[in-house]
């Protein structure tokens, strides 16, 4: 059930969905090194090796059925699934499958059954391109319905023939789709490297800005909290550098103290976190405490 659900997703779901062949990128880095005239058209590569191959499909099956009515037919049957891998990929496969019964049925020929010259060229063609355009399993698919159809048509239908040729376009349609999924999964195995170059590198920027803002916020925190601190001293110690000072002196000074003190809680609540490592240190400036306070008045009464 589960292989069934595969391939009718892979397969049969959108069989027929637009998906147009993009063009190479002009800033590519190969079509950069070409000259600027022909960059353009050179961007266009991939489409026109596969018109080639669709038109030499077409002359291989005019060619093979000369002389009959039949011959234009053939040609167009090579002709259209190879230009349909351009737009729709999984629908040209389908379209591909059913060519090549139908060239099957009108073929007069007896020496190749059931893929004639035109129909051998053009589907494999087909798988090369669909291949390269999706995922390696549904190249896989491919590859096992074009075994089933051939081994079917060899089994009921190949007894009048002189020879079958489904087993030679297996073996070098599994060649072509095999090294296809090797450049494809040497392609994802790049891009996940260089994913994980961006992330890295993205994450070596964000650490650097974090270092730089952790650096700016301890110096700010030693200078912001080292003048706080005078500050704080300087009030603690003012009434005591004048005689009998006034009361509103006192409390004025009193209230720069407490507002200095209040002021440098704050800030190492905020950059606490920064800091954090820093507050046990010897140096790291400290307000004033009470206990510290008699110190500071005799320095004063002795001002």
């Amino acid at each position: 059930m589960d292989a069934l659900r595969g391939l009718r997703q892979d397969l049969i779901h959108d069989a027929f969905a637009y998906r147009p062949l993009p063009r190479i990128r002009v800033d590519g880095p190969r079509i950069r090194r070409l000259p600027e005239g022909i960059r353009e058209y050179a961007s266009w590569t991939p489409h026109g090796m596969v018109a080639a191959a669709g038109l030499l499909s077409m002359a291989i099956g005019v060619s093979s059925a000369e002389g009959s009515g039949t011959s234009l037919l053939f040609g167009l049957l090579a002709l259209l699934p190879v230009l349909l891998t351009l737009v729709r990929p999984l629908g040209a496969f389908w379209f591909s499958m059913a060519a090549t019964a139908v060239v099957g049925v009108f073929a007069d020929m007896w020496d190749d059954w059931p893929w004639l010259p035109s129909s051998f060229a053009a589907h494999l063609t087909v798988l090369t391109v669909v291949a390269l355009r999706t995922r390696p399993r549904i190249a896989a698919w491919m590859w096992f319905l074009t075994a089933v159809y051939g081994i079917f048509a060899e089994t009921l239908f190949g007894s009048g023939h002189y020879g079958t040729n489904t087993l030679p376009l297996l073996f070098v349609s599994a060649l072509a789709l095999l090294a296809i999924t090797v450049l494809h999964t040497r392609r994802a195995a790049k891009q996940e490297v260089t994913a994980q170059q961006s992330e890295t590198a993205h994450e070596r920027s964000k650490r650097t800005l974090l270092e730089e803002r952790t650096t700016i916020a301890r110096e700010l925190h030693d200078v912001v909290a080292h003048h706080m601190s005078v500050v704080a001293i300087q009030a603690e110690a003012a009434p005591y550098r004048v005689e009998n000072p006034p009361e509103e002196l006192e409390k004025a000074f009193a209230t720069i103290r407490e507002n200095a003190v209040a002021a440098l809680t704050e800030l190492r609540r905020v950059l606490g976190v920064v800091r954090a490592e820093d507050y046990e240190a010897p140096d790291a400036p400290s307000p004033p405490s009470r206990t510290s306070t008699p110190s500071w008045r005799t320095c004063g009464r002795r001002a």
